[in-house]
């Protein structure tokens, strides 16, 4: 299968405490290869201290081979659909949930038809949003960030650089944290700081259908909803 599966559903602290099947998986996967693996993993192993339902199974989805630099929203939606089907996954349609995670930057000027693909997509699945950039819902889990990064900053996320992109929430998350997103692997160790994000999250947008020029996420959003689930 083109994808490898990381979750710690099989990690017990006993041997003798009782194995129980998991009463819904929630699957993870993403645009990038990176930055979202180094969150998510973390986030994953955070589980029981996050208070998860112990029958509620987080996967994250990393994707391998010739997938592995699958990025456009629409091919990544397509492809979370064809794995739903992959008997090796074992995604319960009836119970299961798929989380579909990317930027929303590239229907700001280069791409069109972001509404239908958002309608679509939340047909069968569950649609996490960032923009411009993944890093937008990494600044969040910092205290204060919304007012020192955001608030009265929203176009500045919005303009691009020499090469055309938008790297002013890159640079906001060096500026506060001192790491490269996109290398170093302790960035994840923000999700330890979830209940921040969440809670800040409510203070831009959550609005998938609405973040064109806006600086937008709902993955704390779908993250306290995971939190909050119980079967």
């Amino acid at each position: 299968m083109p994808i490898h599966t990381y979750t710690n559903w099989n990690v017990r602290p006993s041997d003798a405490e009782e194995q129980i099947e998991p009463f819904r998986k929630y699957f993870f996967i993403c645009e990038g290869a990176n930055t979202e693996t180094f969150y998510f993993r973390k986030l994953i192993d955070l589980r029981k201290s996050l208070d998860i339902h112990p029958q509620i199974d987080i996967c994250l989805m990393e994707k391998t081979e010739e997938h592995s630099n699958l990025s456009y929203p629409k091919q990544l939606l397509a492809f979370a659909e064809t794995l739903k089907d992959d008997e090796t996954l074992d995604f319960d349609k009836g119970h299961d949930k798929m989380i579909v995670i990317f930027d929303a930057d590239i229907f700001e000027k280069k791409v069109s038809g972001y509404d239908e693909l958002i309608k679509e997509g939340e047909k069968n699945n569950i649609i996490g949003i960032t923009n411009p950039g993944f890093e937008v819902f990494l600044l969040l889990h910092i205290e204060g960030a919304y007012e020192k990064y955001i608030k009265d900053n929203n176009d500045k996320f919005f303009e691009l650089d020499e090469k055309k992109r938008y790297r002013h929430p890159y640079n906001m998350l060096l500026d506060a944290t001192g790491m490269n997103s996109k290398k170093n692997s302790k960035i994840g160790d923000l999700a330890e700081n979830v209940a921040v994000a969440i809670e800040q999250e409510k203070c831009i947008n959550q609005d998938i259908y609405n973040v064109k020029g806006l600086v937008s996420s709902n993955i704390a959003s779908i993250i306290e909803g995971i939190i909050a689930d119980r079967p």
